[in-house]
């Protein structure tokens, strides 16, 4: 029997912002699947309900079902964060539509008397999330949140950046019973109690305006540890072509000014700095609060010990390797072969080495940088040392 399914978004409440298609298509239907919840909304119509929240079993319910006509219940829209995206992939052998609602980001702004077509959306309902760089890139960012993410947890981290000050909007239970809508500063929601059914909305006007790149040397918490100059960071950093969700590995991370600027690219990925001193460790996590990067994780460790727990990285950057090139470079080859690698020498010894890492279509970069400075009355040309940069994937 064809299989008639129709994927249906509810709204915020299954009942004043259920739209009339999608009333339609409930009412007409022979069974009711969905997240339990869901069922709850229309647990006044006398049909079968099947309770899942997984793909595949409802896949597999809708082919072994009785009933041709069968509506799969998604919360807000079918296209904000839903489930929708994988069931449409198990359904194949049916006839599909899929029925929009009201989605929770068009709701609250409705109740904010705010346009949303400039949001920024960021899902932090899994759990952990990038907060910071979001908001300091955008205007206006959103946050769907679930899990352990609260709106006090979210404000915290706001002002632990030093971004207390921006205004931030709460809407709990939104459309459901004990709806509260909050308006305040960051830092005077540190504290806020909620309910699990949670979006925030935070209002940055003064947002970075433009990405930068070969930041300034001078303007990095300075220690002791090295650290790669502005424009021959710029340069390996340009290269490694950084997309916005990907995850980047810097190892030998130093004062962090690499993980600086590919954390500033993938604003929606992660940096995973891997570092074996003490002392650079703690200059690194000083400039990730300096530069607002949430998205940048420390790992104090030597890198043979680190990367192996690390996530496949989609970019990696070798600054430094404490005598384990050879083992770094298996370690991620073992991770991921596909990966776009930069990595610098500043010996022949050292270029020659990362050369037979290297595969033969690997990209080598030459630098001399010389600078000017004010001798008396006289400007003055004060040469760096040259900086080879290879680039490519590893044999």
């Amino acid at each position: 029997m064809n299989k008639k399914v129709a994927i249906v978004g509810v709204g915020m409440d299954g009942g004043g912002t259920l739209t009339a298609e999608a009333r339609e298509a409930v009412e007409n239907a022979g069974e009711l699947m969905g997240a339990g919840r869901l069922m709850e909304l229309f647990s006044h119509l006398d049909k079968p309900r099947f309770v899942s929240y997984n793909a595949a079993e409802i896949a597999e319910r809708i082919a072994g079902s009785s009933h041709k006509n069968i509506a799969v219940l998604m919360s807000g829209d079918c296209g904000f964060y839903s489930g929708a995206k994988g069931l449409l992939l198990l359904l194949g052998g049916c006839e599909v539509r899929v029925v929009p609602g009201i989605s929770t980001p068009a709701y609250f702004c409705a109740k904010l008397k705010m346009p949303w077509s400039d949001l920024c959306f960021v899902s932090l309902h899994a759990g952990e999330g990038n907060i910071v760089r979001p908001v300091l890139s955008h205007r206006k960012t959103f946050f769907l949140l679930g899990g352990r993410m609260t709106p006090a947890a979210l404000c915290q981290r706001l002002d632990e950046y030093g971004l207390g000050g921006l205004t931030v909007h709460v809407g709990e239970n939104l459309a459901l019973s004990g709806e509260r809508l909050i308006t305040a500063r960051a830092r005077e929601l540190t504290e806020i109690e909620t309910g699990p059914l949670c979006a925030v909305i935070v209002e940055n006007p003064n947002y970075e305006r433009s990405l930068r790149s070969c930041i300034p040397d001078g303007e990095f918490v300075r220690g002791k540890a090295p650290m790669t100059k502005a424009e021959v960071r710029g340069v390996a950093v340009a290269k490694l072509d950084i997309a916005p969700e990907d995850t980047c590995w810097d190892v030998g991370a130093g004062t962090g000014s690499v993980s600086v600027e590919m954390a500033l690219r993938c604003g929606m990925g992660r940096v995973y700095a891997v570092e074996r001193e003490g002392e650079a460790v703690e200059l690194l996590k000083r400039n990730r609060i300096k530069f607002g990067c949430d998205n940048i994780e420390a790992v104090h460790a030597s890198a043979s010990a680190a990367l192996p727990s690390l996530p496949r990285p989609d970019r990696v950057f070798i600054g430094g390797s404490g005598g384990e090139l050879t083992e770094i470079a298996a370690l991620i080859r073992a991770k991921n072969p596909d990966a776009f690698v930069a990595a610098t020498a500043v010996s022949l010894e050292t270029l020659c080495s990362l050369t037979k890492l290297f595969d033969s279509d690997c990209e080598i970069t030459q630098i001399a940088v010389t600078r000017t400075k004010k001798i008396g009355a006289h400007t003055m040309l004060s040469a760096e040392n040259p900086v080879f940069i290879v680039k490519g994937r590893l044999k």
